[in-house]
C-alpha cells in the first residue's frame, strides 16, 4: 500500500434521483416488516419527471396493500422535500406492480425439518474498518457525508431556504504516511432558486464544508468547486431519473474497499446482499475497536439456500498483531453467521430500514430500536477473550 496519494469519495443527498428511490424501496420493506417481522421484500423503484414506479416481488400479510405503499412512496418524497412542479409528492403519478415472491426462491430461503433459513442468493460481501475517523470509517466518504447531512439539516429546518433536495459532494485527501491529512479539494453541487447566483451558493455552502472537514484541513480556495456548471435549479428526477441500488459505492466506503456487487435498498434481511454486508461491517468494526488491527477487510460468501456461509476472509492489510487466519476461525466462534444468525444477533427484522437510504449504511449512531446495531461495537470483549 502507497504512503503518500490522494484519494477521492464522493456523496450524494437524500434528494439524489437514486437516493429518492432507494428512499422509497426501504420505505416498501418497513412497511412489510411492521405487519409481519418475517416478510420477504424485494422492491425496486423507477423515478421521473412527476412518475415514480415500484415493482418487485414480496412475502407478506394481505394488510400491505398496494394503496398503503403508493401512500408511503409519497410521504418519503414530502418528507425529502420535493414540491416542485416537475416532482410532486401530491402530485406526481405513482404506480405500484409488486407481486407474490417466486415458491422456487421460497423454498429456498425458508426453514423446513432440520433445514435452517437459507441465503436468498449466492453472492460475496465485504465489511471494512479503518482508523482514519473516530466513526472507523475511510476518512473521504465520511466527511463527503457530513457536509450533505448537515446541508440537509440546515435546508430542514429552515435555515438555507434557497438550497433543494437535489445534491452532491466529492472531497480529495492528501495521505502522507498512510494517514489523511488535509483536503487538496472538495467539490459541492446542489440544487437552488432561481434567484441565486453561483457566487451566492457557494458562499452558502463555504461554512458547511469548512464545519464538517478537521481544523486546518480546508483546500485552497481555487480548489474549491461550487455548481461548476454554473446553475443547478431543475433538479430531481425532473432533471435526471432515478433507479434503486445505483449508489452501492456512496453505501459503503466510497471505494476505499472492495463491494461485492449487491445494492443494499429494498431488501429484507434474507437476502445476504444486505445482512451480511452489515455483519461483515459489524464484525471488521469490532476487530479495530478491539485494537487487533488499523484496518480490517472482511469478505464472506454465500449460495442461495445454504445457511451456512461458504467463506470467510480476514485481510488485516498488514497492520494487525494477530493472525488473520485465527481470526477467520474467531469470528464464527463469537456470530451466528447463517442468515437467522445475522437477523436475530442484530435485530434486523425490526423496521429500520427506510433511514438508512441517504448518507452512508455505516458510520452512522446505533439507534435504540435497533437501527444501525451493526455499528456496535459490543463484540470487542469477546474477540479480546478468544484471541487470547
Amino acid at each position: 500500500m502507497r504512503s503518500n496519494y490522494l484519494f477521492t469519495s464522493e456523496s450524494v443527498s437524500e434528494g439524489h434521483p437514486d437516493k429518492v428511490c432507494d428512499r422509497i424501496s426501504d420505505a416498501v420493506v418497513d412497511q412489510f416488516l411492521r405487519a409481519d417481522p418475517m416478510s420477504r421484500v424485494a422492491a425496486e423503484t423507477l423515478t421521473t419527471t412527476n412518475r415514480i414506479v415500484i415493482a418487485g416481488e414480496v412475502r407478506g400479510p394481505d394488510s400491505v396493500t398496494h394503496e398503503q405503499i403508493i401512500e408511503a412512496a409519497r410521504l418519503a418524497v414530502k418528507d425529502i422535500g420535493y414540491e416542485q412542479a416537475g416532482f410532486h409528492w401530491k402530485n406526481s403519478k405513482v404506480t405500484c406492480h409488486l407481486h407474490k415472491q417466486s415458491v422456487d426462491i421460497a423454498q429456498g430461503v425458508d426453514s423446513s425439518g432440520d433445514k435452517d433459513e437459507g441465503a436468498g442468493d449466492q453472492g460475496i460481501m465485504f465489511g471494512f474498518a479503518c482508523t482514519e475517523t473516530d466513526a472507523l470509517m475511510p476518512a473521504p466518504i465520511y466527511y463527503s457525508h457530513r457536509i450533505l447531512q448537515d446541508l440537509a439539516v440546515a435546508r430542514h429546518d429552515g435555515s438555507e431556504q434557497g438550497l433543494g433536495p437535489d445534491a452532491k459532494s466529492q472531497v480529495t485527501l492528501s495521505y502522507e504516511n498512510g494517514k489523511p491529512v488535509r483536503a487538496t479539494s472538495v467539490v459541492v453541487s446542489t440544487q437552488h432558486d432561481a434567484s441565486l447566483s453561483q457566487e451566492d451558493v457557494r458562499e452558502i455552502v463555504r461554512p458547511y464544508v469548512t464545519k464538517a472537514l478537521p481544523d486546518g484541513w480546508m483546500c485552497d480556495d481555487r480548489e474549491f468547486y461550487v455548481n461548476p456548471t454554473g446553475r443547478f435549479v431543475i433538479g430531481g428526477p425532473d432533471g435526471d431519473a432515478g433507479l434503486t441500488g445505483r449508489k452501492i459505492i456512496v453505501d459503503t466506503y466510497g471505494g476505499a474497499a472492495p463491494h461485492g456487487g449487491g445494492a443494499f435498498s429494498g431488501k429484507d434481511p434474507s437476502k445476504v446482499d444486505r445482512s451480511a454486508a452489515y455483519a461483515a461491517r459489524y464484525l471488521a468494526k469490532n476487530i479495530v475497536a478491539a485494537g487487533l488491527s488499523e484496518r480490517c477487510t472482511i469478505q464472506l460468501s454465500y449460495a442461495i439456500g445454504i445457511a451456512k456461509p461458504l467463506s470467510v476472509y480476514v485481510d488485516l492489510h498488514d497492520q494487525g498483531n494477530v493472525d488473520p487466519m485465527q481470526l477467520e476461525v474467531v469470528l464464527q466462534e463469537v456470530m451466528n453467521l447463517s442468515p437467522r444468525g445475522i437477523r436475530e444477533h442484530l435485530e434486523l427484522s425490526n423496521p429500520i430500514y427506510e433511514r438508512t437510504a441517504a448518507y452512508g449504511h455505516f458510520g452512522r449512531e446505533p439507534d435504540s430500536d435497533g437501527g444501525f446495531s451493526w455499528e456496535k461495537t459490543d463484540l470487542v470483549d469477546a474477540l479480546k477473550l478468544a484471541i487470547s
